[in-house]
C-alpha cells in the first residue's frame, strides 16, 4: 500500500498519525479520531498499530456503553488474529453484559407497554411542539452550560452572544462567542474551551500545528465559513473533518452537512486558531 502514496501523501498520513495520537492520548473515549488514526495506519500499510488501534477503539465504544460497536470492533480483530486470548476474553464480557442489558431491557419495555393500558390519553393541545432546529445555533446550550452553571451572568451572555440575520450573507467572519468572552475580559479561553470540551464529545484539535487543506477548505461556501466560524480541514475517507468553537451550532452542522454531501466529523478547536486559518482560506 505504500509504495502507491506519493512522498507527499505519506507526510500528510504521518502528520495525521502524529496529531490524533496526541489527542486520543489525551481523550480515550472518542473513537471518531481513533478511526480516523486506524484509516492512516491502514493507508501505510502499519498492520499491527490497525489491530492495536482497533483494540483501543472497541475499548472506546465500551467506556461510552456502545456494546454491539464493541462486539463488532473486536470480531474484526479476531478475524485478523483468531489466537488473540485477550480479545477473546473480553469479547466475551461483552458479549454476556450485553445479553443481560437486553433481557433487562426487554423487560422494562414489557413493563411499560402494560403501563400504557392503564394511561388516560394525552389531549393533542397540551403537546408542546419541538422547537424548530432551523436556527438552533447553540443559544440554549451555551447558555445552560455557561449562565445557569454560573460561570458568567446572564447580562454578560447576552452582550457577547451574536444574533444571526441569515437573510444576508455576513461581510467577515463572525467572531465565536467564547472569543468574545476573552477579548471582553470576561473569562479567559481555556476556562471556555475547557468547560465546552467537558459537555460535548467533540474532540479538543490543537488546529495551529495541524497542515489544513486549503483547497478543501475553499470548496466550500465561504458565507457558511464565515457566518458559523468553522473550518473543514482535512478529509479521511468518506468523512470531512471540521472545526469549530461551538459544537451546540446544529444550523451550523446542516450548513456543513449539507454542503459536505458527506459524514462530517467535528472538532473542538481555540477560536483564535480557527479565524488564522479561516483568514488565510477565504480569499
Amino acid at each position: 500500500m505504500v509504495g502507491t502514496l506519493s512522498a507527499s501523501e505519506e507526510a500528510q498520513l504521518q502528520q495525521t498519525i502524529e496529531m490524533f495520537e496526541v489527542i486520543t492520548q489525551s481523550q480515550p473515549q472518542d473513537y471518531q479520531s481513533l478511526e480516523i488514526l486506524k484509516e492512516a495506519y491502514q493507508k501505510l500499510g502499519r498492520d499491527l498499530d490497525v489491530i492495536n488501534t482497533s483494540k483501543r477503539i472497541a475499548q472506546a465504544y465500551v467506556m461510552m456503553g456502545q456494546l454491539s460497536s464493541a462486539i463488532l470492533e473486536y470480531e474484526s480483530v479476531l478475524q485478523r488474529c483468531p489466537d488473540d486470548a485477550e480479545v477473546a476474553a473480553a469479547l466475551s464480557e461483552i458479549v454476556t453484559k450485553a445479553n443481560t442489558l437486553n433481557a433487562q431491557a426487554s423487560t422494562t419495555e414489557a413493563l411499560d407497554a402494560t403501563k400504557q393500558f392503564t394511561k388516560p390519553a394525552k389531549s393533542k393541545t397540551s403537546d408542546a411542539k419541538a422547537p424548530s432546529a432551523d436556527m438552533d445555533d447553540g443559544n440554549q446550550a451555551m447558555s445552560k452550560i455557561f449562565v445557569e452553571s454560573k460561570l458568567i451572568a446572564r447580562g454578560d451572555f447576552d452582550l457577547c452572544w451574536v444574533k444571526q440575520d441569515l437573510s444576508t450573507p455576513p461581510e467577515k467572519i463572525i467572531e465565536p462567542f467564547i472569543k468574545v468572552l476573552m477579548d471582553k475580559g470576561i473569562l479567559p479561553i481555556e476556562k471556555s474551551l475547557k468547560t465546552i470540551s467537558d459537555r460535548h464529545r467533540s474532540g479538543f484539535l490543537p488546529l495551529e500545528h495541524y497542515d489544513v487543506d486549503v483547497e478543501l477548505a475553499r470548496s466550500f461556501p465561504a458565507p457558511i465559513l464565515k457566518r458559523w466560524c468553522v473550518l473543514p480541514f482535512d478529509r479521511m475517507s468518506k468523512s470531512v473533518l471540521v472545526a469549530t468553537a461551538n459544537p451546540f451550532n446544529k444550523r451550523a452542522a446542516q450548513d456543513i452537512e449539507e454542503a459536505a454531501k458527506q459524514r462530517v466529523i467535528w472538532y473542538l478547536a481555540p477560536p483564535q486558531d480557527l479565524l488564522k486559518a479561516l483568514r488565510k482560506v477565504i480569499r
